[in-house]
């Protein structure tokens, strides 16, 4: 029975992921992200440290945050993550914990992250130590860099390019299979106060293009709505945040042919700035 739902794991990640044979499960982590369709290359939050880390820098407080991903029909996919983002006198550090599966199988991700502006463009890089596990398999582990680059062209309208395991690991020591490396670039327009569009695509060498797009919609200044699309493979996304003095709360969901509905809810607080 054990090796049975081993191998519906892998069957399933081989369908649903987007990544690489290694590394099977996205870290693009965050429900905001996610509900925009995951087109983060221009986000600029606590969560920029598991999606684009150039977006830390425009992190103005400290602040905490944690997230929890469930598949109700699958709960091997379940994922969370924690990030915690730190202004510093030269930019903005941050620090993510990543967990994703269950004790059968799982990927677990401790990662490290520092950005910060020089006139138009905010840059910034981040380290990652991973470790995958299955039972009966044992464990592997690596070290990642990501990197990434966001340009404000004009004040409402940014571009934004992130890479993904640039330095593509070995997870063996006889050198055989690497981990992945990834390249998305997108835009991120503020078309108006209350109206935010983005769009994002995603290539891995071994995987067709992924094209993304969100909007958010700021209904009020504590309400915002979104939603956003995928294409290749194919899915739907919606979800709202929710703003209440120093505490951010954010909901997602996601459709998909290939995993079903998957719900996401996090939440960060943003402590006071000193100054």
């Amino acid at each position: 029975m054990t090796h049975l739902r081993y191998t519906s794991v892998i069957v399933l990640l081989i369908l649903s992921s987007n990544s690489s044979n290694a590394q099977s499960a996205s870290c693009l982590m965050g429900a905001r992200s996610m509900s925009m369709g995951y087109a983060s290359a221009c986000l600029k939050d606590e969560w920029s440290v598991f999606n684009n880390v150039a977006g830390l820098a425009k992190v103005e407080n400290l602040a905490t945050a944690f997230t929890y991903q469930a598949f109700p029909n699958f709960s091997p996919f379940n994922r969370m993550a924690a990030a915690v983002a730190i202004p510093v006198p030269m930019g903005v550090s941050a620090i993510g914990a990543y967990r994703f599966g269950d004790d059968l199988y799982n990927e677990q991700m401790l990662s490290a992250g520092f950005a910060n502006t020089m006139g138009l463009a905010s840059l910034g890089i981040r380290l990652n130590y991973i470790q995958y596990h299955a039972e009966g398999f044992g464990t592997t582990r690596a070290v990642s860099v990501n990197a990434g680059g966001i340009v404000n062209i004009t004040p409402s309208f940014s571009i934004g390019a992130h890479l993904i395991n640039i330095n593509q690991p070995h997870l063996t020591r006889s050198g055989g299979e690497t981990l992945p490396a990834v390249m998305m670039l997108g835009f991120g327009a503020e078309v108006s106060d209350h109206l935010f569009i983005a769009g994002e695509i995603e290539k891995d060498l071994l995987y067709p293009l992924t094209l993304k797009t969100g909007l958010e919609y700021q209904v009020h200044k504590k309400l915002a709505l979104r939603t956003g699309i995928n294409l290749q493979p194919n899915a739907a996304f919606f979800g709202f945040g929710c703003k209440a003095k120093k505490m951010v709360l954010d909901y997602s969901l996601q459709w998909s042919m290939n995993t079903g509905t998957n719900h996401q809810a996090g939440v960060s607080y943003r402590f006071k700035s000193k100054k």
